[in-house]
């Protein structure tokens, strides 16, 4: 199947790279994280990110689409995420998957828009309550920490 600018395996994949990008990030902070309950939320939110590498790719191939191999542009963020938390410490890295987690929420919510309403449910039912889940662990997460450090 060809991919068209209207065709729902092009929103997908876009997902899809965000995903994986997550989760690799989400894998390289848990590497270099020191903070034991810190490093025990983000191999939380790693899980909740592979599920839904897995959620998208099934319904791209259950669409006769082909999912993305890797994270694409989103391959840079992990990278910066890597560095902040070897450069700057575990606080930073958390701010930098806070953010990640804020463009992951409006990317669901944006690109859910162009999706037919079979797929509009998967996004609303299952993808972005757990991006929202995410989000919130990490929102938390960095909190606890500034009042840790404050």
């Amino acid at each position: 199947m060809t991919e068209t600018e209207d065709d729902p395996i092009v929103p997908l994949n876009s997902l899809l790279r965000g995903e994986v990008a997550a989760v690799e990030t989400y894998r390289q902070a848990t590497e270099k994280v020191t903070d034991a309950h810190a490093r025990e939320v983000l191999q939380q939110n790693g899980v909740s990110h592979a599920a839904r590498v897995q959620r998208l790719r099934q319904e791209i191939v259950r669409l006769g689409g082909e999912p993305a191999e890797g994270s694409g542009a989103w391959g840079t963020f992990a990278k910066a995420v890597e560095g902040s938390a070897k450069l700057l410490g575990d606080s930073a890295a958390i701010a930098a998957l806070e953010q990640g987690e804020d463009r992951g929420v409006k990317d669901y919510c944006d690109l859910c828009q162009e999706l037919p309403s079979d797929l509009q449910r998967v996004i609303t039912a299952e993808l972005l309550p757990e991006q929202r889940r995410t989000h919130e662990a990490v929102v938390r997460l960095k909190e606890s920490m500034a009042e840790s450090a404050g």
